[in-house]
């Protein structure tokens, strides 16, 4: 079926629109243009390497509604203690500055794909020769009974870092001595495929230390989960007693909750709890859907460049897009990106295209110095973005080797941090 290529406007996007943009028009000198809707591991790298590779060649727009960008990996480890809010924002002046980025802060709320242009929810209009989506994820409508976006501030996701993050902590930190932390997790596919677990983690390391009778519930649609066993050995060495995991065998497919009397209903058992995390089944970004490029929840792309199925003028990155073998990532995304921004250079400035090559990594902490990892490297075909080889954590390790792989992973975040953001 071909899709319509109207303008998708979005009027319910533009009124959360809170930042006011300029009004920005493409360059009179004639410069091929890109704009680059979001400003997180994706965007910000895509954007960054198209404008510090192009030599001035094309003018790089980026599109990011916040002023300060709070990563959600490692968003755990500030639930956990472990780290400051303040480490995981980062601002776009150096991408302005040091690399002629226009960076604007505004909602994107539309995209013409016959005009080539991005509206915006503060009245611009952004042309482009070529476009760069990458907006992260939404939440699928009606995922989990009883929670909706309205529900946040009751049953927080904290599955966009920011105030989410800090409101979760809060509510773990404010739970009565004893007290129940439940968990809502995601159906396959979501972000970050270990990211509930560890969360579990830390805030099990929380409540170890300052509520040590406190008891966490997970309810799991899923029979499995990313670096179980690692996990569960993990759970029992560090924090024994204290996590009940409920897959679907026994329920954990079948919830409901009830945000105003704090109930989280398991295949109809009814259970109070203190605080309830909820992450629901998630989906591209809205602007994805605007623009008319979705398959479903995801977006198709081309694995040699991250190109669109259906608009090859169209790149989508990360957590947004259908590729392959990929997990949802940052790591994913920041690979992604730079498949994409050669991509988008050899098109627009003649550039050599080389094979497309990818990699991804994703850390946990379990405990203090207790790291663990998976990850693998991967290629394009033809049909997807496909895995070549993987690497994960064993379980029974020595402390020192989880001591090296916590420590790999800090030095991992600082070197992906100045890679999105200059």
């Amino acid at each position: 079926m071909k899709l319509n290529r109207r303008i998708f406007m979005g009027s319910s996007v533009a009124a959360a629109a809170t930042l006011n943009a300029p009004m920005v028009m493409g360059a009179a000198h004639g410069k091929p243009r890109v704009v680059v809707i979001g400003g997180g591991a994706g965007g910000a790298t895509a954007a960054r390497y198209i404008a510090k590779d192009s030599d001035g060649m094309i003018d790089v727009t980026l599109v990011e509604p916040t002023r300060k960008y709070y990563t959600c990996f490692f968003s755990n480890l500030y639930i956990g203690g472990f780290r400051d809010l303040a480490s995981i924002g980062h601002t776009y002046g150096k991408l302005a500055a040091d690399y002629g980025i226009n960076v604007v802060h505004d909602w994107a709320v539309g995209v013409d794909r016959d005009a080539r242009t991005v509206t915006l929810a503060g009245g611009a209009s952004l042309p482009y020769d070529r476009l760069v989506i990458s907006p992260g994820i939404d939440f699928v409508d009606g995922a989990v009974p009883g929670w909706d976006v309205t529900s946040q501030n009751k049953m927080p996701h904290a599955y966009k870092a920011g105030s989410q993050t800090e409101l979760l902590k809060a509510q773990i930190m404010a739970m009565p001595e004893g007290g129940t932390f439940a968990m809502v997790a995601p159906p396959n596919p979501y972000r970050c495929p270990p990211g509930p677990y560890e969360r579990v983690s830390m805030v099990a390391h929380m409540l170890k230390q300052h509520n040590p009778t406190a008891k966490i519930l997970i309810a799991d649609p899923k029979p499995k989960f990313s670096k179980q066993g690692l996990f569960q050995e993990g759970w029992s060495n560090h924090y024994d007693g204290m996590i009940e995991w409920v897959g679907p065998d026994f329920g954990g497919d079948k919830v409901e909750v009830r945000p105003d009397a704090m109930e989280l209903v398991i295949d109809g058992e009814v259970n109070k709890v203190d605080v309830c995390n909820v992450i629901p089944a998630m989906k591209a970004g809205r602007i994805v859907e605007l623009a008319g490029i979705n398959d479903g929840n995801w977006a198709p792309v081309v694995p040699h460049t991250m190109a669109s199925r259906v608009d090859e003028n169209i790149h989508v990155l990360g957590d947004s897009s259908a590729q392959g073998d990929m997990p949802k990532s940052g790591f994913s995304a920041n690979s992604q990106a730079k498949v994409c921004a050669m991509a988008v250079r050899a098109a627009l400035t003649d550039s050599k295209l080389f094979p497309a090559k990818f990699s991804n990594t994703c850390w946990s902490l379990i405990e203090t110095d207790d790291g663990i990892k998976v990850g693998a490297n991967y290629e394009a075909t033809d049909e997807k973005i496909a895995k070549t080889d993987g690497f994960i954590s064993k379980t029974g390790e020595p402390a020192e080797l989880r001591k090296q792989t916590y420590e790999e992973s800090v030095g991992w975040y600082e070197a992906i941090s100045a890679d999105m953001f200059g």
